[in-house]
């Protein structure tokens, strides 16, 4: 069913009150994975100050939990205005590592005109696509974000585009091409997305999914980053592995120290502090009496989180710098090996030198032709652009 809009936006700037009650769950959230709970317009900022000309509305929607357990998410639809030729694409937009914190959902950010990915929605939006932006779970609506957890986040992606086609005002057709896009944290969410499709969201038959930055085996990555500048990324991702699956209890395994920095990674920071303030040279070990890594508990979670096993319908543009600093090149091309094994459309591109944050750049030039042939959106600016096939380290 679709849900019309109330006519007045909400500004953060308007009462405190009413903005954290839109982010409140109801009562009851009976109901289909991605029906609309709530709905309104919202102004969104390119930067502060600067609204960004676009149709907005700020979305509450159902979804389901890493254990398929029903759950309220929130996230932003976002459509050009002026009219398209033909059905208007749905990009279901995985925006990377907001952080922990409920004040980083991405609808907040892109409302203050805070949100660091907002120049790559705008390219997309500039094409004339529309957006359906997650906020993934627990950011907004609190409760804890799963972060890094691709059992969690895909279906959150799903049901977003879902929420954007049941929302009457933005004139998406229920049967209109859909797409995925996403680097990072995003990236493993769109792949997740991929992935849960076939099964979980049949009714939206993808097009197309380019994902970059993906983090496919938590188990690699724990090794990987062992070390390096961004070690810490452990502790964030133990901290989402706790909370979409309670029974590992983290807890037990902290010592003084890891309960005095548990709460830095979950309760205050966006990732752009963590950063900065998180120790250069990170070591697990300081901050736990055991490694959760040694539990059998924990590795059955992280394995049951390793994409590759099951096969996306729809063909995938996987893209990955070889210098990635964060999440290991290896695990990448692993992905691809075991998805072409499935019988799975996938082509690969590899960037030199490049990483983490440059291939992100990298990854936008290389998926928005390629999405836009596989959307055929013939638009003047795309004409004559091949689609890119095969396996390529550029």
């Amino acid at each position: 069913m679709r849900l019309s809009t109330i006519p007045n936006p909400l500004s953060l700037r308007g009462s405190a009150r009413k903005h954290k009650q839109f982010y409140r769950s109801p009562s009851s959230i009976d109901g289909e994975p991605g029906g609309l709970l709530r709905a309104e317009p919202v102004r969104v900022k390119l930067l502060p100050g600067v609204q960004l000309r676009v149709r907005a509305w700020r979305v509450l929607y159902r979804s389901s939990s890493a254990n398929g357990a029903p759950i309220v998410v929130s996230g932003t639809v976002l459509v050009p205005h002026g009219t398209y030729q033909g059905p208007r694409p749905l990009i279901g937009y995985a925006i990377g590592t907001q952080g922990h914190a409920q004040r980083c959902a991405p609808s907040l950010q892109l409302a203050a005109g805070l949100e660091y990915e907002t120049p790559l929605i705008t390219r997309i939006l500039r094409r004339g696509w529309a957006v359906a932006l997650t906020d993934y779970p627990g950011l907004g609506t609190g409760g804890g974000h799963p972060y890094i957890v691709g059992r969690a986040l895909g279906p959150a992606v799903l049901d977003s585009m879902r929420a954007a086609r049941n929302l009457a005002d933005t004139g998406l057709a229920e049967d209109g091409p859909a797409a995925l896009f996403g680097y990072s944290e995003g990236g493993t969410a769109a792949a997740w997305a991929a992935q849960l499709q076939p099964t979980y969201a049949p009714d939206i038959p993808l097009v197309a999914a380019a994902v970059g930055g993906v983090c496919a085996d938590l188990e690699y990555s724990a090794d990987f980053l062992t070390g390096g500048r961004f070690a810490w990324l452990q502790a964030y991702a133990a901290a989402g592995l706790d909370i979409a699956y309670p029974e590992l209890r983290l807890a037990r395994y902290l010592n003084d120290h890891g309960h005095r920095m548990y709460p830095k990674l979950i309760d205050t920071h966006i990732v752009g502090q963590l950063i900065a303030r998180m120790p250069y040279k990170f070591d697990r070990a300081r901050y736990v009496v055991t490694d959760p890594l040694t539990d059998p508990g924990w590795l059955a979670r992280m394995r049951e989180n390793r994409l590759g096993a099951l096969a996306p319908a729809a063909p995938v543009l996987l893209t990955h710098g070889a210098a990635d600093q964060a999440v290991g090149y290896e695990q990448a091309i692993q992905l691809h090996d075991d998805w072409s094994r499935l019988g799975v459309d996938v082509t690969f591109r590899g960037y030199r030198g490049l990483e983490h944050l440059t291939a992100a750049v990298a990854h936008i030039r290389t998926a928005l032709p390629w999405l836009s042939a596989h959307l055929a959106d013939h638009r003047a600016n795309d004409t004559g652009t091949p689609p890119i096939t095969g396996f390529e380290t550029a």
